[in-house]
């Protein structure tokens, strides 16, 4: 039903929709139902700001289901946002290797976390595995790859 609402735009009501099925107590029944309202209230209230109440939703997601790739990623997300670049590429590093190290825009935010975080060794590796599963996928090459060695010549 809130997916409807999503879908819909109508942002409102699908909050409140998942905000009682976040209330229920989990159930192997119900787990997998329960996750998807998490990890969507949990978007919702990214995209508003919330970065506090999502936080608290994606640690219980994560508390049920340790490879939640989607989790890490918006933890990521949370810890990016509050220039938490190591936190941050801790998240997306579990999201990279939960996810099968195939996603490359989850690879492009681990490489440009360790680049932040000043692990430029790390930062090359990723941008090299991304370029060769995804050789079609040059922004990591000018954004990361190239800066990254710049960071180590110096």
């Amino acid at each position: 039903m809130a997916t409807a609402y999503m879908v819909l735009k109508q942002v409102p009501r699908a909050r409140n929709q998942l905000k009682r099925v976040a209330k229920s107590p989990w159930t192997i029944q119900d787990a997998e139902d329960l996750e998807k309202s998490w990890l969507l209230l949990a978007d919702i209230y990214i995209q508003s700001g919330k970065y506090d109440m999502a936080g608290e939703l994606l640690k219980k997601c994560l508390q049920y289901n340790k490879s939640c790739c989607k989790a890490y990623e918006y933890t990521g997300f949370i810890y990016e946002k509050e220039q938490s670049y190591k936190d941050a590429a801790n998240s997306y590093e579990n999201a990279w290797k939960y996810g099968n190290k195939n996603n490359p825009v989850i690879g492009y935010k681990l490489a440009f976390n360790y680049m932040k975080a000043k692990r430029f060794v790390d930062a090359i590796d990723i941008c090299h595995h991304v370029l060769s599963t995804h050789p079609n996928y040059p922004k990591i090459r000018k954004d990361i790859l190239e800066k990254a060695r710049q960071s180590i010549r110096v």
